[in-house]
């Protein structure tokens, strides 16, 4: 997401007017979570941003045409592929009819999930042993904490790929061993360490806060959390990748491409700058306020999918209040939620909580990226391997809008 300018920001009759609607169907599209709304030059006015104005006339638009259907669809729209990986709802995302809320509160890991989403049953492709050491020409790469932590796993993922003997084996119980030593080597990858048999969220906590156990059980509730969300750009990425007959490697490497680019991945990242801009203005609830007034983004607050809050985000934030609810760094986040809440009505979705977790525990912002692409690996592999037990290619149709041929 990027910063808005004030030529972006339109009155309500032109919004009306891209619309088809009148003023009282445009307040309730803004009560309902649909568009949002800022100040206009005097008090009583409101201005509205085009590009969600736009977006939602597009999403009007969608299903009067197969064609039109189609192609608006691409863009959080109609539904463009079956699974039965996972479901959206207000409440909770679902995986495989279970609800991430619950399973997060109930104690679950991340492995916990993968077993859910990769249809395990019986097998529990974690007993396997814990993957070796990384081989010497991954070693120097894998090892290097002077690399981003994403672009350190891109580049050693495929080298793994040599090394798996395995890897187009088409067996189910053995396409599930090879994604369950994913899943831990990426998250060694991320956090530039070797790879073992501990819990990926124990991992991670031990790596970043050693001895902290209310910090670990936080890891271990946004991971499940973030481990997958239908098809998100990253998920329908490796799921592409994976109707070719790709390789589980191939499929991954897909995803954290997908993932790497700043209108996904990056989001966390300007969620966690948010919140130092705030505290280094010596005002955070002015400068919300101000940001706000002039139409410019607030990074970590609202979603699409979610119009009356994140669900992930609000059950982190309730663990994050009682963990650290009385340190001043958390007092600084509640200060920038309750100016956002107050200025815009929008609620902070789940990359602004994992901006926070790392906020409040004195982390960097990249922490917050490793978080998620730790969890998300884990719904890449579903899509992958439910994709690859379909058989079918995924081939979209372009509509040509360019120049004619001649003649």
């Amino acid at each position: 997401m990027s910063d808005h300018s004030d030529a972006e920001l339109i009155p309500a009759n032109e919004a009306c007017a891209l619309l088809g609607i009148s003023p009282a169907t445009l307040y309730a599209y803004v009560s309902r979570g649909l568009l949002s709304s800022r100040p206009g030059a005097d008090a009583r006015s409101r201005v509205y941003l085009r590009a969600e104005v736009q977006r939602l006339a597009q999403r009007k638009r969608a299903g009067r045409g197969a064609v039109g259907g189609a192609a608006q669809s691409l863009d959080r729209g109609l539904p463009v592929l079956e699974t039965r990986i996972s479901l959206i709802r207000p409440d909770a995302p679902y995986y495989r009819g279970r609800s991430a809320v619950a399973a997060a509160r109930s104690g679950a890991t991340l492995e916990d999930i993968a077993r859910l989403l990769w249809e395990c049953e019986e097998q529990d492709p974690f007993a396997a042993p814990a993957p070796p050491a990384w081989p010497q020409r991954i070693a120097t790469l894998a090892l290097d904490s002077g690399l981003p932590p994403l672009e350190r796993t891109m580049a050693c993922i495929p080298l793994l790929a040599l090394e798996q003997r395995q890897s187009l084996n088409a067996s189910a119980p053995v396409r599930r061993e090879v994604a369950a030593m994913l899943l831990r080597q990426n998250a060694a990858l991320l956090v530039g360490t070797q790879p073992d048999a501990r819990s990926v969220h124990q991992l991670l906590a031990d790596t970043w806060c050693p001895g902290d156990a209310g910090f670990a059980k936080l890891v271990r509730s946004a991971l499940v959390l973030c481990a997958d969300h239908e098809l998100n750009v990253s998920a329908f990425a490796a799921r592409v990748v994976a109707s070719t007959g790709a390789h589980l490697h191939a499929t991954v490497s897909a995803g954290l491409a997908a993932l790497s680019g700043p209108r996904h991945g990056g989001a966390t990242a300007r969620a966690h700058a948010l919140l130092l801009d705030a505290q280094a203005s010596g005002s955070p609830a002015g400068f919300i306020a101000e940001r706000w007034r002039r139409g410019d983004e607030l990074p970590g607050f609202n979603h699409m999918l979610y119009p009356d809050g994140d669900p992930r985000g609000a059950e982190v934030l309730r663990l994050l209040r009682g963990l650290r609810g009385d340190t001043p760094q958390m007092q600084q986040v509640e200060t920038v939620l309750a100016a956002t809440t107050e200025s815009s009505g929008q609620h902070p979705n789940i990359d602004g909580l994992l901006a926070a977790i790392c906020y409040v525990h004195g982390l960097p912002a990249s922490h917050a990226l490793v978080m998620f692409a730790t969890a998300r690996l884990t719904g890449w592999l579903a899509h992958a391997l439910e994709q690859q037990a379909l058989g079918t290619l995924i081939r979209p149709r372009a509509r040509y809008t360019g120049l004619a041929p001649r003649g």
